[in-house]
Protein backbone atom coordinates (compact mmCIF):
# COMPACT_ATOMS: atom_id res chain seq x y z
CA UNK A 1 0.00 0.00 0.00
CA UNK A 2 1.43 3.35 -1.06
CA UNK A 3 0.55 6.50 0.86
CA UNK A 4 -0.29 9.54 -1.26
CA UNK A 5 -0.69 13.25 -0.50
CA UNK A 6 -2.78 15.31 -2.94
CA UNK A 7 -2.66 19.08 -3.19
CA UNK A 8 -4.48 21.43 -5.56
CA UNK A 9 -6.09 24.82 -4.99
CA UNK A 10 -9.26 23.76 -6.83
CA UNK A 11 -11.42 21.89 -4.27
CA UNK A 12 -13.56 20.11 -6.88
CA UNK A 13 -10.54 18.70 -8.71
CA UNK A 14 -8.96 17.71 -5.41
CA UNK A 15 -12.13 15.89 -4.35
CA UNK A 16 -12.28 14.10 -7.69
CA UNK A 17 -8.69 12.89 -7.38
CA UNK A 18 -9.37 11.65 -3.85
CA UNK A 19 -12.42 9.75 -5.09
CA UNK A 20 -10.31 8.11 -7.82
CA UNK A 21 -7.76 6.85 -5.31
CA UNK A 22 -10.28 5.65 -2.77
CA UNK A 23 -11.29 2.74 -5.02
CA UNK A 24 -7.71 1.65 -5.73
CA UNK A 25 -6.46 -1.16 -3.46
CA UNK A 26 -2.76 -0.26 -3.77
CA UNK A 27 -3.03 3.42 -2.78
CA UNK A 28 -4.31 5.28 0.23
CA UNK A 29 -4.81 9.04 0.60
CA UNK A 30 -2.83 10.10 3.67
CA UNK A 31 -3.90 13.72 3.25
CA UNK A 32 -5.34 16.24 0.80
CA UNK A 33 -5.09 20.01 0.93
CA UNK A 34 -5.71 23.18 -1.07
CA UNK A 35 -2.74 24.79 0.72
CA UNK A 36 0.86 24.33 -0.34
CA UNK A 37 2.12 24.90 3.20
CA UNK A 38 -0.23 22.22 4.52
CA UNK A 39 0.82 19.89 1.71
CA UNK A 40 4.49 20.27 2.64
CA UNK A 41 3.67 19.46 6.26
CA UNK A 42 1.70 16.38 5.14
CA UNK A 43 4.64 15.18 3.02
CA UNK A 44 6.70 14.84 6.20
CA UNK A 45 4.33 12.13 7.45
CA UNK A 46 6.26 8.86 7.50
CA UNK A 47 3.36 7.05 5.79
CA UNK A 48 3.68 9.12 2.59
CA UNK A 49 5.44 7.70 -0.47
CA UNK A 50 4.20 10.01 -3.22
CA UNK A 51 3.01 13.61 -3.41
CA UNK A 52 0.78 14.79 -6.28
CA UNK A 53 1.23 18.55 -6.16
CA UNK A 54 -0.21 21.43 -8.19
CA UNK A 55 2.58 23.53 -9.68
CA UNK A 56 0.67 26.81 -9.21
CA UNK A 57 -0.88 27.50 -5.81
CA UNK A 58 -1.36 30.90 -4.17
CA UNK A 59 0.61 30.27 -0.97
CA UNK A 60 3.35 27.76 -1.84
CA UNK A 61 3.72 26.34 -5.34
CA UNK A 62 4.84 22.93 -6.45
CA UNK A 63 8.35 24.05 -7.39
CA UNK A 64 8.94 25.49 -3.92
CA UNK A 65 7.61 22.29 -2.37
CA UNK A 66 9.88 20.14 -4.56
CA UNK A 67 12.90 22.25 -3.57
CA UNK A 68 12.00 21.91 0.11
CA UNK A 69 11.59 18.13 -0.22
CA UNK A 70 15.00 17.80 -1.91
CA UNK A 71 16.77 20.11 0.54
CA UNK A 72 15.32 18.41 3.61
CA UNK A 73 15.90 14.90 2.30
CA UNK A 74 12.28 13.81 2.70
CA UNK A 75 11.93 10.34 1.16
CA UNK A 76 8.90 11.18 -0.98
CA UNK A 77 8.56 11.18 -4.77
CA UNK A 78 6.84 14.24 -6.25
CA UNK A 79 4.47 14.29 -9.22
CA UNK A 80 3.59 17.72 -10.60
CA UNK A 81 -0.04 18.27 -11.50
CA UNK A 82 -0.40 21.23 -13.84
CA UNK A 83 -2.62 23.02 -16.32
CA UNK A 84 0.36 24.89 -17.77
CA UNK A 85 4.08 24.69 -17.12
CA UNK A 86 6.94 26.56 -18.75
CA UNK A 87 10.05 25.09 -20.34
CA UNK A 88 12.37 26.53 -17.65
CA UNK A 89 10.11 25.15 -14.92
CA UNK A 90 10.24 21.69 -16.50
CA UNK A 91 14.00 21.93 -16.83
CA UNK A 92 14.41 22.84 -13.16
CA UNK A 93 11.94 20.17 -12.06
CA UNK A 94 13.85 17.52 -14.00
CA UNK A 95 17.10 18.73 -12.45
CA UNK A 96 15.56 18.41 -8.99
CA UNK A 97 14.43 14.87 -9.72
CA UNK A 98 10.68 15.29 -10.15
CA UNK A 99 9.12 11.83 -10.50
CA UNK A 100 6.23 12.74 -12.79
CA UNK A 101 4.56 15.47 -14.85
CA UNK A 102 0.81 15.16 -15.21
CA UNK A 103 -1.47 17.54 -17.10
CA UNK A 104 -4.74 18.29 -15.30
CA UNK A 105 -6.70 17.66 -18.48
CA UNK A 106 -5.45 14.07 -18.54
CA UNK A 107 -5.40 13.50 -14.77
CA UNK A 108 -8.62 11.47 -14.45
CA UNK A 109 -7.46 8.96 -17.07
CA UNK A 110 -3.73 8.96 -16.39
CA UNK A 111 -3.41 9.49 -12.63
CA UNK A 112 -3.49 5.85 -11.55
CA UNK A 113 -1.14 4.72 -14.32
CA UNK A 114 1.24 7.55 -13.45
CA UNK A 115 1.13 6.69 -9.74
CA UNK A 116 1.85 3.02 -10.40
CA UNK A 117 4.85 3.89 -12.58
CA UNK A 118 6.24 6.20 -9.92
CA UNK A 119 5.50 3.72 -7.11
CA UNK A 120 7.53 1.15 -9.06
CA UNK A 121 10.53 3.49 -9.05
CA UNK A 122 10.11 4.77 -12.59
CA UNK A 123 9.36 8.29 -13.83
CA UNK A 124 6.27 9.50 -15.70
CA UNK A 125 7.52 12.16 -18.08
CA UNK A 126 5.34 12.71 -21.18
CA UNK A 127 7.59 13.47 -24.19
CA UNK A 128 5.52 16.49 -25.19
CA UNK A 129 6.20 18.11 -21.81
CA UNK A 130 9.87 17.16 -21.63
CA UNK A 131 10.29 18.66 -25.12
CA UNK A 132 9.30 22.02 -23.66
CA UNK A 133 12.30 22.05 -21.35
CA UNK A 134 14.71 24.81 -22.16
CA UNK A 135 17.30 23.62 -24.67
CA UNK A 136 20.78 24.00 -23.18
CA UNK A 137 23.28 26.13 -25.11
CA UNK A 138 25.78 24.38 -27.39
CA UNK A 139 28.56 22.78 -25.39
CA UNK A 140 32.15 23.77 -26.31
CA UNK A 141 34.18 20.83 -27.57
CA UNK A 142 36.83 21.32 -24.90
CA UNK A 143 34.18 21.01 -22.18
CA UNK A 144 32.85 17.80 -23.68
CA UNK A 145 36.41 16.45 -23.76
CA UNK A 146 36.55 17.06 -20.01
CA UNK A 147 34.34 13.98 -19.57
CA UNK A 148 37.55 12.02 -19.93
CA UNK A 149 38.69 13.48 -16.58
CA UNK A 150 35.83 11.83 -14.68
CA UNK A 151 36.55 8.82 -12.50
CA UNK A 152 34.81 5.52 -13.20
CA UNK A 153 32.38 6.11 -10.31
CA UNK A 154 31.65 9.63 -11.55
CA UNK A 155 30.89 8.29 -15.02
CA UNK A 156 28.55 5.67 -13.51
CA UNK A 157 26.70 8.45 -11.69
CA UNK A 158 26.61 10.64 -14.81
CA UNK A 159 25.12 7.81 -16.87
CA UNK A 160 22.43 7.13 -14.25
CA UNK A 161 21.59 10.85 -14.17
CA UNK A 162 21.08 10.69 -17.93
CA UNK A 163 18.68 7.78 -17.42
CA UNK A 164 16.54 9.99 -15.19
CA UNK A 165 17.60 8.62 -11.80
CA UNK A 166 17.29 10.88 -8.75
CA UNK A 167 20.13 11.09 -6.22
CA UNK A 168 18.34 8.64 -3.93
CA UNK A 169 17.76 6.17 -6.76
CA UNK A 170 21.44 6.42 -7.76
CA UNK A 171 22.45 5.84 -4.14
CA UNK A 172 20.34 2.68 -3.96
CA UNK A 173 21.71 1.46 -7.30
CA UNK A 174 25.34 1.97 -6.28
CA UNK A 175 25.03 1.05 -2.60
CA UNK A 176 25.90 4.53 -1.43
CA UNK A 177 24.11 7.42 0.29
CA UNK A 178 22.24 10.34 -1.27
CA UNK A 179 24.66 12.74 0.46
CA UNK A 180 27.67 11.02 -1.11
CA UNK A 181 26.03 11.10 -4.54
CA UNK A 182 25.37 14.82 -4.13
CA UNK A 183 29.06 15.40 -3.37
CA UNK A 184 30.08 13.34 -6.42
CA UNK A 185 27.71 15.42 -8.58
CA UNK A 186 29.17 18.66 -7.28
CA UNK A 187 32.64 17.39 -8.20
CA UNK A 188 31.37 16.38 -11.66
CA UNK A 189 29.80 19.80 -12.24
CA UNK A 190 33.03 21.50 -11.15
CA UNK A 191 35.22 19.36 -13.41
CA UNK A 192 32.96 19.92 -16.41
CA UNK A 193 32.21 23.57 -15.59
CA UNK A 194 28.46 23.03 -15.77
CA UNK A 195 25.59 23.79 -13.43
CA UNK A 196 22.90 21.11 -13.65
CA UNK A 197 21.68 17.70 -14.81
CA UNK A 198 20.45 18.99 -18.16
CA UNK A 199 23.92 20.23 -19.10
CA UNK A 200 25.44 16.97 -17.86
CA UNK A 201 23.14 14.93 -20.08
CA UNK A 202 24.10 17.02 -23.11
CA UNK A 203 27.75 16.20 -22.47
CA UNK A 204 27.48 12.50 -21.67
CA UNK A 205 25.04 11.78 -24.49
CA UNK A 206 26.89 13.94 -27.02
Amino acid sequence: MHGVVLSDDHPLLLRGLCDLLEIEPDFTVVGASTSGHEALALLKDGRVDIGVIDVSMPDLGGMDILRAVVESGIDVRIIFLTATITGPQISEALDLGVAGLLLKESAPEALIVCLREVAAGRRWLPPELVAKAATPPPVPRERADACATLTRREMEIAELVCRGYSNKMIARELGSSAGTIKIHLQNIYQKLQIANRTALASLVLN
